[in-house]
């Protein structure tokens, strides 16, 4: 059986987006046996309403063709989105000389923000997953939901960090990551008596992404 995978993604207007979606495309073909990678805009790391309504117009178009559709999971609540978190920490802290253990180290995770209870829960499971190791694991939203990056920095300010490791939770280098969220961050950074603060790469093209993607698409067919 000739077997294809499609990625539905979130989508930006920024060429890097698509670039990284072509280089996740081209890695799951060389280790998934498919005749075709390809990739169309949506939505991907939070399983809000907008994935349930691309699930839902996606099977809408089941007949009108003979192919066979099988839709995956979203790509959250699992164990592989943190271990590429704590790699982005570890490589963070390495480029910034930084040497204090994981316990003195604080975190603080910037989402996207869904009004969706699922959403909130995938980045509540990353934060949950990571505090046994860090002095302190916080989350804050760049839109829509509370607390917002202004609220999330005095919330770490309070706790007085030695260093605090700010973590991009956005798949792709598009206009949030460039621009949207360091026109709040910035701002509060200033205004905030932090000193040693140091932010990650985002998720990107993450060899690990690509063996979640490969996973996902696994368990769909094995079921079927």
């Amino acid at each position: 059986m000739k077997r294809g995978l499609l990625i539905i993604d979130r989508g930006s207007r920024e060429r890097e987006a698509s670039e990284e979606l072509e280089t996740i495309c081209t890695g799951i073909k060389a280790k998934g046996d498919y005749v075709f990678t390809d990739y169309c805009f949506l939505d991907f790391l939070y399983p809000g309403k907008k994935v349930k309504i691309a699930v839902t117009d996606t099977m809408k178009l089941q007949k009108d063709t003979e192919v066979k559709f099988l839709i995956t999971k979203p790509m959250s609540m699992h164990k592989t989105l943190v271990d590429i978190v704590e790699n982005r920490i570890a490589t963070t802290l390495k480029e910034n000389n930084v040497t204090w253990p994981n316990k003195d180290v604080d975190v603080m995770i910037i989402g996207h923000g869904s009004k969706d209870p699922n959403a909130q829960m995938s980045l509540n499971y990353i934060v949950d997953e990571l505090k046994d190791s860090y002095r302190n694991v916080s989350r804050c939203w760049l839109e829509i939901e509370q607390p917002d990056i202004f609220e999330g920095i005095k919330k770490c300010e309070k706790d007085e960090p030695k260093v605090l490791i700010i973590v991009f939770y956005f798949l792709h280098e598009g206009a949030h990551v460039k621009t949207d969220i360091n026109n709040d961050l910035i701002p509060a950074l200033k205004d905030s008596s932090l000193k040693d603060v140091f932010i990650t790469k985002h998720i990107g093209t993450d060899e690990k992404i690509i063996d979640l993607i490969i996973e996902r698409a696994k368990e769909v067919e094995d079921a079927n």
